[in-house]
């Protein structure tokens, strides 16, 4: 299926594909909202908050259940991007990382704005949205990195030392550019990784992540998708501590049940590697979405960011049914996300239709303006 070229999609495939959109999207951000009650506990603070078990289901952070972090906002901001790019490509203008480069900064500005009054009609309609003005402890990397015009590439990146995973946790709506070669994500999420996340470990971690969600959104089994991603590594400088993270991940599958002290060792100082290491195990053996996220967030690590990426994983490889109901019910920004996914799947599915040689829908345009 070439999602980028138009191909006929039969209406199985586009059913199943905004399935996945959407449960992608909302997997990031149940499992980002899910985290962030116990971001940056140690595992004995979380059990003596929430008992021996650990957090088991949606508490409030940010005052409420449901809160999304900054890394939501950026996978949102992610999307958009995504669209923008396609929609900017009838002009002859195709260089993604440039569209996703402005939309981050988009994202930006919300974080120095009190509200949506000073957007501009060209910003589009997801710069207007008022609930992603929150400020959710963004750090420091994000805020320098996108801190100026200057776009940071692989060659000359931002941040050369950081190696955190909020590159790596924006970049899910990568993986559903199901109609692109693999290796073209990979690059693709490299690129826009390193305009924050400037160190090989954070801006790989991403790559990697972004080719396994590729193969999951395909209708791959997770050890497929992550054999590719390790196969596509193989050929990149420095890519030796993200494969080890990932056979690492694998291997631990074999070691007998997971436990919580199984997750926090593999998120060791909890840098991108270990962090989607981590994901891809918690993905793997949890029963369910519910005890693969309830892994994910139970340790002493960052909690929000790794329920991000394994409900981004998990999302990818059941589709939106097998999210929790009741988790999603309280999600902040749901109608958003719902929206803003199903507008992805109709650009990628319908794209020549909305914006292509043969006519172009004025509403479109004015959601995703081509400016």
């Amino acid at each position: 299926m070439d999602a980028t070229a138009g191909a006929v999609w039969g209406r199985a495939e586009q059913q199943d594909f905004r399935s996945r959109v959407r449960g992608t999207l909302l997997g990031v951000a149940v499992g980002d909202a899910f985290g962030a009650p116990v971001d940056g506990l140690d595992l004995d603070d979380v059990r003596r908050a929430h008992g021996a078990e650990g957090l088991t289901d949606p508490a409030p952070a940010y005052g409420r259940r449901g809160a999304v972090t900054h890394l939501t906002q950026l996978t949102l901001f992610s999307v958009d991007g995504l669209i923008r790019a396609q929609v900017r490509r009838d002009t002859g203008a195709w260089h993604p990382p440039t569209d996703l480069h402005r939309a981050y900064r988009r994202w930006a500005a919300t974080q120095r704005d009190w509200g949506p009054d000073l957007r501009r009609e060209e910003d589009g309609w997801l710069a207007r949205e008022e609930w992603l003005y929150a400020r959710r402890d963004a750090t420091r990397a994000l805020l320098l990195g996108l801190g100026d015009e200057t776009m940071g590439t692989p060659q000359a990146p931002k941040n050369p030392g950081e190696r955190g995973a909020e590159a790596a946790a924006r970049s899910a709506p990568f993986g559903l550019l199901v109609g692109w070669e693999p290796q073209l994500v990979a690059q693709l999420a490299v690129e826009c990784a390193a305009q924050t996340h400037g160190h090989p470990d954070g801006y790989l971690a991403a790559g990697a992540y972004a080719v396994i969600v590729h193969g999951l959104a395909r209708g791959d089994s997770m050890d497929a998708a992550v054999q590719r991603a390790l196969a596509l590594l193989a050929a990149r400088p420095g890519h030796e501590p993200v494969a080890a993270a990932l056979q690492h991940a694998l291997g631990a599958v074999r070691q007998g049940l997971p436990t919580a002290e199984r997750v926090s060792e593999l998120i060791g100082e909890g840098t991108a590697e270990g962090l989607v290491g981590a994901a891809v195990y918690c993905a793997l053996v949890g029963e369910d979405v519910r005890h693969g996220l309830r892994l994910a967030v139970n340790h002493g690590g960052p909690s929000a960011a790794a329920g991000a990426l394994t409900g981004g994983l998990l999302g990818a490889l059941h589709g939106e049914t097998a999210l929790p109901p009741a988790w999603l019910a309280e999600l902040e920004g749901r109608p958003t996300i719902l929206e803003l996914a199903d507008d992805f799947a109709m650009e990628m599915t319908q794209g020549p239709a909305l914006h292509g040689p043969a006519g172009s829908s004025p509403g479109w345009l004015a959601r995703y303006p081509r400016a």
